[in-house]
Formats: structure tokens, sequence, C-alpha cells
């Protein structure tokens, strides 16, 4: 049983609350009001459906992670290659929490009278955590991983916070899709880029397993580059909601900014001194996500 729990990794759960908690505070800003046991419920949609995903790729990648050295965010849980006898259970823990998911987008819909497509895209965010790995789509044993991954984390994350808030669906809730649609994609290739080789070996066919670190921490650094000119931009348009400051999302973007400066110039090819940049890469990204949640919540607490 503890072997079993810890191919749940929690560590990543810091990603889907902090993109969870953006779109469910944006929502507030441009005047939803704040339901606090309302986003918990929200939340506790998408708890299981991320933990899912853990446990689902850890099986389908067994084959493939017999290759990789586990680290903290790449490679797997390294679990269900020395336990093989815990696949089937990890499978079954998979499945069990898609479904605990879509039960509680049920109860959701039925105390908050969501539409059915409440439900539709819970299960359409599921099914795509579903095949990162899983057959028959694989996508990330066919180069389609690093786009799932970026719309999970720029669209369907952060979407369902602003859902969960009653945020309907509009242009505003888009405004910030772009800077996280490619940080998601930055987060990805960071953690692939570890697992080069071992990738190549089991057969998928990731960015960084196809064309190198060096074109890994190239398209991270052109990533981030484009979030803090996008943030930029939006500083110098005045883009609503206008108790945003979006020069001080700028300047905190400038964390990632660096490390993908860092990286872009660096593109170390030995995978030590890759490891330690694409670290710096997942943590500034956290950074910025979390000291963003901090001010965005910040200005909601503040609000008349």
């Amino acid at each position: 049983m503890s072997s079993l729990l810890r191919v749940a990794r929690p560590q990543f759960l810091i990603a889907s609350v902090a993109l969870f908690t953006l779109g469910a505070l944006w929502a507030v800003l441009l005047g939803v009001p704040l339901a606090v046991l309302r986003l918990l419920l929200g939340y506790l949609i998408v708890l299981p459906a991320h933990i899912s995903i853990s446990y689902s790729n850890d099986y389908f990648d067994a084959d493939a992670d017999r290759f990789a050295r586990p680290t903290l965010f790449s490679g797997g849980s390294g679990i269900l290659v020395k336990e093989p006898a815990l696949r089937k259970p990890a499978r079954m823990v998979a499945l069990a929490l898609i479904a605990c998911s879509l039960v509680l987008a049920l109860l959701f819909m039925f105390l908050y009278a969501y539409p059915l497509w409440f439900l539709g895209y819970v299960l359409a965010s599921n099914l795509l955590g579903w095949y990162y790995a899983a057959p028959p789509l694989r996508l990330s044993y066919r180069g389609l991983g690093e786009m799932a991954t970026a719309v999970s984390s720029g669209l369907l994350i952060p979407g369902m916070g602003y859902l969960a808030a009653g945020g309907s669906p509009d242009a505003r809730a888009l405004l910030l899709a772009i800077p996280l649609i490619v940080y998601g994609l930055a987060f990805i290739v960071a953690v692939e880029i570890p697992d080069e080789e071992a990738d190549r070996a089991g057969h998928k066919l990731t960015w960084v397993a196809r064309r190198g670190r060096n074109f890994g921490f190239a398209a991270i650094g052109w990533a981030v580059a484009i979030a803090t000119a996008y943030f930029v931009g939006l500083a110098a348009l005045g883009a609503p909601p206008r108790l945003v400051d979006f020069r001080l999302l700028s300047g905190l973007s400038l964390l990632p900014l660096g490390a993908g400066v860092w990286g872009l110039l660096a593109k170390p090819v030995e995978r030590f001194q890759a490891l330690r940049l694409a670290y710096a890469v997942v943590f500034t990204l956290a950074t910025f996500f979390i000291l963003t949640d901090g001010y965005l919540l910040r200005l909601v607490l503040a609000a008349p």
C-alpha cells in the first residue's frame, strides 16, 4: 500500500491547485461573487482527475520507464518498474479516480444547476489525461503529449476554476490562455529534458527525444519569452480587469524568463547539467503561479 500511494507523486498537485485557483480568482475579479465552499467542491473534481494521471501514466509507461532514472518530476515514480505486481492495482486506482471525478461533477451540477456540457467538460479533461499514455491514442508516444499538456495547463484546469467559481465562457475568460498555454508547454518540455535517452529507448516521441536537449531548451526559452511579451502587451493596453496591474505580472514573469534564457544560452547536452536547468525552469514556473495567485487573492480580499 505504501508503494502504491507513492505512485501518486503529490508534488505535481501544486500545479493543479495553482492553476485552478488562478482561474477561480480571475472569475471573481471579473465580477463573480466569491463562494469558498463552491470552489472547494470544484477543486475536488480536479483532484482525483489529476492524481489518476500519475497512476495511468506509470501503468502505461512501465515498459519505457525501465530505461529511466526517476527524478522529482521526471521518469515516472519507478514504483511499477520495481514492483510489477502493482501494475494492475495502479490501473484500477486510475479508473476509480476518474469515476470519482465524474461523480463529483454530477453532484456539482445538481447542487448548482449547471448544464450538461459541464459534465462533458470534466469527461473530456479526464480522457485527455488518460490517453496521454494509454492506447490507442498514446499522445505522448505520437509527438502530441506537449500539446495535450499545454491545453490542460492553459485551458482545462484554469477553465475549471473559472467555471466552478460561476464564470461563463467568454473572451475575458480566455485573456490569460496564451501565457498559460506556453507556460504549460515550457513545463512539459522541461520534464522531458532529463529523460531524453530513456524516452528514445522507450519509443516515446517527445519533442526532446526526437530533437534533443538543445531544441528543448530553445523551445522553453522562446515559450517563456512569449509569455513575458504578452504580459507586457496587456500592461501597455490596459487590459481588463482594471484592478490587475499587469506590470506586476510582467515583473513576476521574469522569474521563468530568467531560467528560460539561461537554458537557451547554455543549452547543456550532458544530463546532469541539463537536469539542473530543467529544475530551475520547473521551480520558477511554480513560483510564478504561487506568487500570481497570492497577488490576485490580495486583490480579491481588498476589493470593496
